[in-house]
């Protein structure tokens, strides 16, 4: 882990208001959303306001996601064309079923990171179907980018056919296996939405639940949940391990004269440090 993930909060990236505001947002990751929140005429206009947004990359105080638009839509080409650009930091795509479509979308990044000599986009890949769920340690494991995976609850459930509850038991199986798998495979697990905005008890019940099971962190949909989020999901043992061993090797890279230097087989630069004395100084 390069990062914490605490909390991910997603913006309608068609909304020039909110994305004014996400400025200051306190979260981990602030997700521009393309998906779900922004309706089919809006899209184009949201992915111009979103690469308008990156451009002022510096005003925002959190690592920069974007949530393209799901792998069976067909829109993803169009969502990466305006997108990856300099200022993001990752993607998170949505209602990943298998390796394949993964691969595919790595391979147009690449291409575009290579063409625009932009450093390599990390991703969150969203596990919302059953065939997700059955997949999930290979998509964690298919690419070194990846650095965590998302629950999506309410598409599970509506993929078995069950109705969303609070307590979220039709997907008590699939929430569990999911960060399993994905520590198996090294990367984080971060937990589905709290859909309950007032229901600050219930989200602080449900953020416990979700640490017992191996999540580091909770995808939220309101400002008013990151403190909650950040206060159960505090930095465990093996993330302050990760923050200590960057710091040192980075350090040591610098006084070498050199910048990017590699943790454990992966790739780190001046951001990873970054978020690494911020996790040793919040721990502080």
């Amino acid at each position: 882990m390069t990062q914490l993930f605490r909390s991910l909060i997603f913006v309608p990236g068609n909304n020039p208001r909110f994305l004014e505001k996400a400025k200051k947002l306190q979260a981990d990751i602030v997700c521009f959303d393309l998906e779900d929140s922004v309706p089919d005429n809006e899209k184009d206009n949201a992915r111009n306001l979103i690469k308008s947004a990156l451009k002022s990359r510096k005003s925002y105080e959190s690592s920069i996601f974007v949530r393209t638009n799901s792998p069976l839509s067909g829109k993803i080409p169009a969502d990466l064309k305006q997108i990856v650009q300099k200022g993001i930091d990752g993607i998170v795509i949505p209602k990943v079923n298998n390796t394949k479509e993964l691969k595919k979308i790595e391979k147009t990044i690449s291409s575009l990171e290579k063409t625009r000599k932009l450093k390599p986009i990390q991703l969150i890949p969203s596990i919302e179907s059953t065939e997700g769920v059955v997949n999930t340690y290979n998509i964690a494991s298919s690419s070194k980018r990846v650095c965590a995976v998302v629950f999506g609850v309410f598409d599970l459930l509506n993929d078995i056919g069950v109705e969303y509850t609070k307590d979220s038991e039709g997907a008590k199986y699939s929430r569990s296996k999911i960060p399993v798998d994905a520590h198996a495979a090294g990367v984080a697990a971060i937990d589905g939405i709290w859909q309950d905005l007032k229901d600050t008890k219930g989200l602080e019940k449900d953020c416990i639940l979700g640490k017992s099971l191996g999540y580091t962190g909770k995808s939220i949909i309101h400002p008013d949940h990151i403190a909650i989020a950040h206060k159960l999901f505090h930095p465990n043992k093996s993330e302050i391990e990760w923050a200590e061993k960057v710091c040192k090797t980075y350090l040591e890279s610098t006084k070498k004269g050199k910048g990017a230097t590699t943790v454990e087989g992966k790739m780190i630069d001046e951001v990873h440090f970054k978020q690494a004395k911020a996790i040793l100084e919040l721990v502080k």
